[in-house]
């Protein structure tokens, strides 16, 4: 049996398709650490973490933040569910910063009322989506 060329890569969540192309390798924030994929990977299904999930065709690599979910692996093709996801581009760094503004609070006050994990799981999400977004604003221009 011939190995496939190339994985068709889905990533939805409840609200929409963010991507839906046919790529060279993806790496995943699964559950038990990152995973890379490229094609004819073994059949696996993983749940997803907090975390930055990439995709390559050739040369060029899109970055997206994602946040829990499930990802199906197949020799020929990949699709992520995720709660949330949000690629590089879209991630508004204003308000990524005040979310990481308001984890730090949270965690820092009194241990009254305060859901750690909960507040925990914000400020990695909020970290995530900087890590991701500073991806989009350092992308050389085309051509270079």
């Amino acid at each position: 049996m011939e190995l496939p060329s190339a994985l068709s890569f889905e990533l939805v969540t409840p609200e929409r398709s963010i991507v839906h192309e046919s790529v060279d390798e993806v790496q995943i924030p699964g559950s038990q650490g990152y995973l890379g994929v490229l094609p004819g990977h073994t059949p696996l299904l993983t749940t997803l973490q907090v975390g930055e999930l990439w995709f390559r065709r050739g040369a060029e690599r899109s970055f997206v933040s994602v946040a829990f979910g499930f990802a199906e692996i197949l020799p020929d093709r990949v699709t992520v569910l995720a709660q949330i996801a949000e690629r590089a581009e879209a991630i508004d760094v204003d308000r990524a910063e005040e979310a990481r503004r308001r984890a730090r609070e949270r965690l820092a006050g009194s241990t009254a009322n305060v859901d750690f994990e909960r507040a925990r799981v914000a400020l990695l999400k909020s970290l995530v989506r900087l890590q991701v977004a500073s991806h989009a604003r350092i992308r050389p221009p085309a051509g270079l």
